[in-house]
């Protein structure tokens, strides 16, 4: 059973525990300014937090996508594993998959160790496109191809994390999630069991799928500033608390933050003395090592560099002499807070509501969507890409309408769901179920005019908003698809990564075409008719 769930200790002002309010309320203007959508900030110092916001509807107790962040916890399991006995970094990855050894011998395979996994040096190529649903995921690793030899270079895969949760499940014999429970997450006063994204076996998807709240991993974040120490008790291992976050190995990537170096599943900064677990939509935990600080982020920014140089501008200059509270830093009229996120406002409603309400739509399906595994879900497309158990194929909605809400029904998979939208520009909340993840929906609705309903629903256990207008004629219904932040977006950003990941020049401009013009096929015009 797990323990009680604790809390960290909150100052009465920054000031207090040596942060200055008003480098508080300009960084979160720039955020602003910069049109980063920041969904949670929490600051501390000298183990306190200092400073902590959230961007409505976004809240403290409801857990978000962690993406990268999760390798950084994968590490982690594997320094318990270390320091138990239970294998070393030496440890040879075949060893502990002989029933994978091809009959040919394969020198490259012979070398790999586990920390060529933890380093990104294991020289793998494993494909971004490879079918997650099927459970082959071990085997899809040991049948990639080779870019390098172990240990000759550098470069980021997140099936070199999956391998080390598979290897850790062997070699312990219980889910990751479950050997850390008694090992990190009861003494870091979690109160709960993660949940953690899984292959088809149920081995956890270690390089993402793990879900936290902002203060989870401000403790995470806080334990390994202090060495492995949580609350006087050595939490992590001292010695891994310590390797893990210092510079193992060389990176290959060229923006300012990610060409500093990486250790076991954490970066180092351009910002002297100071790590960050990273993850994708800028999911950060930072520790400034000379000023016993810690500054956590959870957000929906793509472009991850950005955010980062938004960080740079103000911390770690905002760090101050401790209980220093001259007027220049706590005089501000107002604590600042993160502003609350876009929804749809109240508008004029529609007479239409009364000749759609209860009625079924049967939607068209798209073959090329279910051919390419990304078929039409209401989640957007970046929250289930990578998922084992795809969402998709919306299918016989109703809809209802009361005083201030619309209410609307769909089956989806395995699943029906239904959420309630405000129509009065207040959301409501709702819980769902896709893709074998729980979702709390955040829903708003509008009529946009008198034949266009648009519906925008936030899985807030992630990191975008689905919308969508449905368009009613006659029987006739077509329903346009997008997200925030868009698919467009998202691929043109990620395109100008391709390079890092693909060798051959004309591959490269494939690919970063196929990517720039993906939004059009994964978010088609889609259609459907009313059958009742």
């Amino acid at each position: 059973m797990a323990e009680m769930k604790t809390y960290l200790k909150r100052t009465a002002s920054p000031e207090e525990a040596g942060v200055s309010s008003r480098a508080v309320a300009a960084f979160i203007e720039d955020l602003k300014e910069s049109n980063l959508e920041t969904h949670s900030i929490m600051i501390l110092r000298g183990g306190q937090v200092a400073f902590e916001s959230w961007s409505r509807p976004y809240g403290p107790d409801i857990p978000h996508a962690m993406y990268s962040v999760s390798k950084s916890f994968t590490s982690t399991a594997v320094g318990f594993a270390v320091e138990e006995g239970l294998l070393s970094l030496e440890t040879k990855v075949i060893d502990i998959f002989p029933d994978f050894r091809p009959s040919k011998r394969d020198e490259n395979l012979e070398k790999l160790t586990v920390y060529h996994l933890l380093t990104m040096t294991a020289g793998k190529d494993v494909s971004l496109l490879s079918d997650r649903t099927k459970n082959q995921w071990v085997k899809n690793f040991i049948d990639s191809k080779w870019n390098f030899a172990p240990g000759e270079s550098w470069q980021y895969v997140n099936d070199n994390i999956y391998m080390l949760c598979a290897i850790l499940t062997r070699v312990t014999g219980m889910t990751v999630t479950d050997y850390l429970m008694p090992r990190l997450f009861e003494p870091l006063g979690f109160g709960r069991k993660p949940f953690w994204e899984t292959d088809p076996g149920g081995i956890e998807t270690g390089g993402w799928g793990l879900f936290l709240t902002t203060e989870e991993l401000a403790k995470f974040s806080l334990c390994y500033l202090q060495g492995g120490v949580y609350e006087g008790k050595q939490v992590i291992p001292e010695k891994w608390a310590k390797e893990a976050t210092k510079k193992q190995v060389s990176t290959t990537r060229k923006s300012r933050d990610s060409s500093v170096g990486y250790g076991y599943c954490f970066w180092q900064n351009s910002c002297p003395d100071s790590f960050r677990a990273d993850g994708m939509f800028s999911q950060f935990g930072f520790g400034f090592e000379k000023y016993n600080a810690v500054l956590v982020v959870t957000a929906s920014e793509i472009e991850e560099q950005k955010f980062r140089n938004c960080i740079w501008r103000h911390f770690p200059d905002a760090f101050m002499e401790e209980n220093t509270e001259s007027s220049g830093n706590n005089d501000l009229s107002e604590k600042p807070n993160l502003a609350p996120l876009e929804e749809l406002g109240a508008a004029p409603r529609s007479q239409l509501e009364k000749k759609i309400a209860g009625r079924e739509i049967k939607i068209e399906r798209q073959r090329l969507l279910d051919i390419a595994k990304q078929p039409i879900s209401m989640l957007p497309i970046t929250v289930v890409y990578m998922t084992a158990e795809k969402a998709g194929n919306i299918d016989k909605i109703k809809f209802s309408f009361g005083k201030n809400e619309c209410k609307m029904s769909w089956n989806e998979g395995r699943e029906r769901n239904t959420i309630i939208c405000g129509m009065d520009g207040e959301t409501r909340k709702n819980p769902i179920m896709l893709a074998g993840i729980r979702f709390t929906a955040s829903c708003t609705a509008a009529w946009k005019d008198e034949k266009t309903l648009s519906v925008w629903m936030r899985p807030l256990e992630s990191v975008c908003q689905r919308r969508i207008d449905f368009v009613f004629n006659g029987d006739s219904v077509k329903f346009y698809l997008s997200s925030c932040p868009d698919t467009k977006s998202i691929l043109l950003t990620l395109s100008k990564s391709v390079s890092e990941y693909v060798k051959n020049p004309y591959a490269v401009k494939t690919v970063q075409n196929v990517m720039l013009n993906g939004y059009k096929v994964v978010e088609p015009v889609h259609s459907g008719r009313f059958i009742q």
